[in-house]
């Protein structure tokens, strides 16, 4: 079974294409989509940490969740901070339908393997409020429900995280203590756009390695994240 990646879909719900940010946006979903399908297959998991959908209700996303089941594969769905469709875990998840599995503090064993996570927020830094700082304690919160939830599971097997928000960066340690206790091996993300991307940190970093996964820094294409 292969494993692939890839956030920030933004998909347009009918009411906001992407090619508003950019020309290299035009008609994304029609690559990210041709690409999908000469490299999935039935047996293969996607991974999709975050910013699914423009749509604002459930309802309004359906034809977009609906485009993303008729893929190939199983995928695995996180929200991110534009997934403002995504309603109590429930609604979620009987929406969705078979294929489509939805990640809320709690976990998946797929294939031998564990997959938890969170959003995240923003880091601390400079202009970090008092509301960042609340957000960001609960987020931490739910980061360890999901990987307890995970351990409970299995005390041994390897984890892959899912977060949208960077769980970290090169000046601010962020949620990577969590990951570390838990023995996550691998953690992916998405959320950056333009120019934050090539900051990004990705690879090894203490036990953990990072996978920066926004669909616009892949040209529109899957990450490959297992073999």
């Amino acid at each position: 079974m292969a494993v692939y990646a890839i956030a920030d879909l933004h998909l347009p719900a009918k009411q906001k294409p992407m090619d508003v940010f950019g020309e290299h946006w035009k008609d994304h979903f029609q690559r990210i989509r041709e690409d999908w399908l000469a490299r999935v297959s039935p047996g293969d998991l996607v991974l999709l940490p975050g910013d699914i959908s423009w749509a604002m209700q459930l309802e309004e996303a359906m034809d977009d969740l609906n485009s993303i089941a008729a893929l190939p594969g199983t995928k695995l769905l996180l929200r991110g901070n534009h997934d403002y469709w995504w309603s109590s875990i429930g609604r979620v998840r009987r929406a969705v339908g078979e294929g489509m599995l939805a990640l809320q503090n709690d976990s998946v064993f797929i294939d031998g393997r564990l997959y938890a996570g969170s959003r995240g927020w923003t880091l601390p830094g400079p202009e970090f409020s008092e509301d960042d700082l609340r957000i960001y304690t609960r987020e931490r919160l739910r980061l360890e429900m999901s990987l307890q939830h995970a351990r409970r599971r299995d005390e041994r097997a390897p984890i892959t995280a899912l977060m949208h928000y960077p769980p970290l960066t090169d000046d601010e340690p962020g949620f990577s203590d969590i990951l570390e206790r838990y023995g996550v091996t691998d953690c992916v993300y998405g959320h950056l756009h333009g120019p934050a991307i090539y900051g990004a940190v990705r690879g090894q970093r203490g036990r953990v390695r990072y996978h920066q996964v926004s669909c616009d820094g892949l040209g529109f294409k899957l990450y490959l994240l297992y073999a």
